[in-house]
């Protein structure tokens, strides 16, 4: 039997999208102004197709004065994806009326009119005049959203709305990792982390869904970490690898970011790490070795990096010298240390040396000046340039969560961990991630700073007098007020260290041919998941006895080793 493709030429096409759709219903109904009748309808589930009798709808009816009838809508969670103003009839000059349909990541981002607190339309649309006639479905483009704002421009006009529909784009995945623990706000922090990176899984893996929508491989590190510990392997990592290798010739840096180019090697080394893919990983051989050797000019003869280029770190550092010195520091020796293991993967001993000895060389230059950064303290003890427990006890612990970086997160939570400050990582990350969420988060979001919960309002009503407005009244550099993503995928990064260092799950062996389970219960009374190998789930459970003693319960698939 033959495709319907096959049967049309015109039809044929290789590009198709690994996503599904599924309609949403609002939960709530945020406010309404003007004239609006039986706003409470629009969160009754209905079906798709408008039908020449319709019982119920909601009505927007404006006369020739007062404020426009309004609706701002709820879905009670943010998602991926479009809305559908589904219109049963229309009132209006030749049978039509306009209408404006607003999204927002948070109630105040709906509210606020194109152009005010840097409300924009780049990078997808989110503030739009949709003419509507009646027995009609009109869909706007795909946006990451949570509420949705629909106001009847015309006077003297009226529009009977059958339903407000969120359109949900995703990849339909099983959840094959998993996390559940004592403290349910920690369990909550699992959850949403790997929300934010599932969201960002479209046809490319993103950054946000709202912005910028594009395939920026530093942050993809995090997020790829967070695949592999909920999802396992998936084709949008290599497929979005590939994507921004191809389009950039050696010479050049990935994203225009120097450092860019360091961590797709470092995604290439997890990826590997965890897949065992040794023909995937020679597919990368040629590019792989000219970066490493233009990378291995970058040290001087006193180990210290001189990368050119666009020099960035992360937005809190960025116009820190001295921070982004220490850091592009550390961030090289973890290059080379991945590549030199990659290379010798691959038999190429030569390249596999040159890294090895351009490791040593940094190694020269010991204790940079992080100048106060957690960010940059991070990778130097993450990379072995500084002793962890110093920089634990001098720059992480001090003030607690304050001075972390969504980005760098899951970076700054291992370099604890690495001083074995297990439990003070568990604190932080309940304060700085918790924090997000007692603002009424449900997605992480691109930057957030402690400081701005003071006398701040949620990101789900409408802000009152006197308080401040979390999503509108801050950011800086590209995500200034409205502009600001509150789903970024590099923020997701308490996931993969709960299930790496919480559950333990940690992979010696290429393919997960070997784990080591080593678990740090930091206080909680039980800790159990599920990590994704390519041979099934590990299953651990680790119960805290009276005694302070751990009791756990491991379950391997046959093909892996355990370590001792």
């Amino acid at each position: 039997m033959a495709k319907l493709t096959d049967k049309y030429e015109a039809l044929k096409s290789d590009v198709t999208d690994p996503r599904t759709r599924r309609y949403l219903t609002p939960k709530r109904v945020v406010l309404t102004k003007g004239k609006v009748e039986r706003a409470e309808t629009l969160l009754i589930e209905k079906e798709n197709q408008i039908s020449l009798n319709e019982p119920v709808s909601c009505l927007l009816k404006n006369g020739e004065d007062g404020e426009n009838a309004a609706v701002l809508v709820d879905f009670g969670i943010e998602f991926s994806g479009s809305a559908r103003i589904m219109i049963v009839s229309v009132e209006g000059k030749n049978g039509r009326a306009d209408i404006l349909v607003r999204t927002g990541e948070s109630v105040m981002e709906a509210l606020t009119p194109i152009g005010e607190k840097n409300t924009t339309n780049d990078h997808a649309t989110r503030d739009r005049v949709m003419n509507v006639g009646f027995f009609s479905a009109n869909e706007t483009n795909e946006s990451g959203y949570r509420f949705l704002y629909v106001e009847l421009l015309d006077k003297n006009a009226a529009v009977a709305i059958k339903a407000l529909q969120g359109v949900f784009h995703y990849r339909d995945l099983d959840y094959i990792g998993s996390f559940e623990c004592s403290d349910t706000r920690v369990n909550k922090i699992w959850e949403t982390a790997a929300y934010t990176a599932h969201l960002n899984m479209q046809e490319y893996l993103w950054d946000g869904i709202k912005r910028d929508r594009l395939v920026w491989i530093g942050d993809m590190h995090t997020e790829v970490m967070t695949i592999l510990a909920t999802f396992g392997y998936n084709d949008v990592v290599p497929k979005s690898l590939d994507h921004v290798r191809d389009e950039t010739p050696i010479g050049t840096w990935m994203n225009g970011i120097t450092a860019y180019s360091i961590w797709w090697l470092l995604i290439h080394y997890e990826w590997y790490m965890h897949t065992g893919d040794l023909d995937y990983l020679k597919e990368q051989h040629e590019y792989m070795k000219a970066l490493l050797l233009k990378l291995a000019e970058c040290v001087g003869d006193d180990g210290q990096e001189n990368l050119p280029g666009h020099r960035f770190l992360d937005w809190p550092n960025n116009a820190d010298e001295v921070a982004k010195h220490a850091g592009l520091q550390g961030l090289l020796k973890l290059a080379f240390d991945a590549g030199s293991y990659l290379m010798g993967e691959m038999e190429d001993e030569e390249t596999a040396n040159v890294c090895a000895k351009a490791a040593e060389k940094i190694l020269k230059y010991k204790d940079p000046d992080c100048n106060g950064s957690k960010q940059a303290a991070s990778l130097v003890s993450l990379a072995g340039i500084s002793d962890p427990v110093k920089i634990n006890e001098e720059l992480l612990k001090p003030n607690g969560a304050h001075g972390y970086s969504t980005f760098f997160g899951y970076y700054t939570l291992a370099a604890k961990s690495l001083a074995g400050d297990y439990e003070g990582a568990l604190k932080d990350m309940k304060e700085y991630w918790g924090g997000m969420l007692d603002m009424g988060a449900t997605t992480f979001w691109e930057d957030f700073d402690l400081n701005w919960l003071e006398n701040a309002a949620p990101i789900d009503e409408v802000v009152p007098d006197g308080k401040i407005d979390i999503h509108g009244d801050y950011g800086a550099y590209c995500y200034i007020k409205f502009r600001h993503s509150l789903c970024h995928g590099w923020s997701s990064g308490p996931c993969p260290w709960l299930s790496r260092y919480v559950l333990g799950v940690q992979v010696t062996e290429p393919g997960c041919k070997k784990v080591k389970i080593e678990p740090h219960l930091c206080g909680l009374n039980f800790a159990k998941g599920t990590y994704p190998t390519p041979y099934g789930a590990i299953e651990v459970a680790h119960y805290k006895l009276d005694d302070g003693s751990v009791k756990s319960e491991i379950f391997l698939p046959e093909e892996i080793e355990l370590e001792i």
